[in-house]
């Protein structure tokens, strides 16, 4: 089964959201050395090799391949890894596969950050001949251009000018054939997941006009130039591009922070925060991210329906302290003491007289202390 994926490396809990991240071509996972570990720590982070490049098999591509075909690579990744859903990264290549991935995979692509990429790399030509090139003369020679081509003047990273040099020119040459045949511009309207551009200010290959293009394009999306930085600014410029990538996929935390404070109260979320240690930091982001940030933030029910559900559920498993806080929090978002008194009656016919029995007792002191409180 490996010889049919693409070569890849995770790092990060297993439980956090995963991110995706993407190669430029000519490189490996290395392009991301300085900036996945950090991205770890919020993240599962997934990086991955393109055919022929590190450690991923040659044979998953062919002449006349397209970007599509690479982002059916990714997915087929994903769903070994048991990955539905995921944020993406990408540079390049990796940056045009992410928006192929988004235009037209759209259920599998939550967030979307594409660094010194393009829509269209400047048509056709250029990459044919480079293709031919390298099928003729192999990679030693276009290697010896690879820091004019990357960086700026006077900077190198020499483990991926090694990557290129090692790369294998026929899979590299097909890697050529579908950056030729790529143009994505007549799809990006229809693009929704949130999207961040990230320019270098000194890239030659993909200059931040290639990203203003797309970042016009595309509904809702944001633009930032790093100064500094050519074509592989992960590597050039990691900390500008890591704070950039964090601001943009650490959104859902800080949006469930503020959801999290209406529908809990400041009080309570202060408390929580208050207590929070290294060791509980992580899941207080998944908290914040996940459950307040995507399922509480859906418009598809209301806070109010919302609230009865949750203590249906807290009901039904017994968490009397948690249904304390979500009574007070069920107040908050508009139920009544006779609502409240509804759904506890409902779940003595579904949950069991017991589970109901001790809920009113909860239900009784809470509803008693905030009218205590509104006296």
């Amino acid at each position: 089964m490996t010889d049919k994926l693409l070569n890849h490396r995770a790092e990060g809990p297993t439980s956090a959201p995963p991110l995706l991240l993407g190669p430029s071509l000519g490189t490996s996972t290395k392009l991301w050395d300085k900036v996945a570990p950090e991205l770890s720590i919020t993240h599962r982070v997934i990086r991955w090799d393109l055919p022929g490049h590190g450690d991923s098999p040659a044979g998953l591509i062919a002449p006349g391949a397209t970007v599509g075909d690479l982002a059916a690579l990714v997915l087929a990744l994903a769903d070994a890894l048991g990955v539905e859903r995921f944020a993406y990264a990408g540079v390049s290549l990796g940056g045009a596969v992410g928006l192929h991935l988004a235009a037209h995979h759209p259920e599998r692509v939550s967030s979307l950050a594409v660094i010194c990429s393009s829509a269209h790399f400047n048509g056709a030509k250029a990459w044919q001949e480079r293709a031919e090139l390298v099928r003729r003369e192999g990679l030693a020679g276009l290697a010896e251009s690879a820091d004019s081509r990357w960086f700026t003047p006077g900077f190198t990273v020499p483990e991926l000018v090694d990557d290129h040099r090692n790369a294998d020119p026929r899979a590299y040459a097909d890697c050529c054939d579908a950056l030729a045949a790529f143009d994505i511009r007549a799809d990006l309207p229809g693009i929704s997941a949130p999207t961040l551009l990230v320019a270098g200010r000194q890239d030659p290959a993909t200059p931040p006009a290639h990203l203003r293009e797309i970042a016009d394009a595309v509904p809702g999306s944001s633009l930032t130039e790093i100064p500094g930085a050519s074509h592989l600014a992960p590597a050039e410029r990691p900390e500008a591009v890591l704070a950039a990538l964090r601001g943009h996929f650490d959104g859902y935390a800080k949006r469930g922070m503020e959801v999290r404070r209406q529908v809990l109260g400041d009080t309570h979320v202060d408390r929580a925060q208050s207590r929070q240690t290294p060791f509980t930091a992580r899941f207080q982001d998944f908290i914040s991210r996940y459950a307040w940030g995507e399922i509480w933030t859906d418009p598809t029910l209301s806070r109010r329906e919302r609230s009865m559900i949750t203590l249906t559920a807290l009901i039904a498993h017994g968490h009397y302290d948690e249904l304390a806080m979500h009574i007070r929090a069920a107040r908050r978002n508009g139920l009544t003491s006779e609502d409240i008194g509804a759904v506890l009656l409902q779940t003595a016919v579904y949950c069991g007289v017991p589970a109901a029995n001790s809920a009113f007792a909860t239900a009784q002191r809470v509803l008693a202390e905030e009218d205590a409180g509104r006296t």
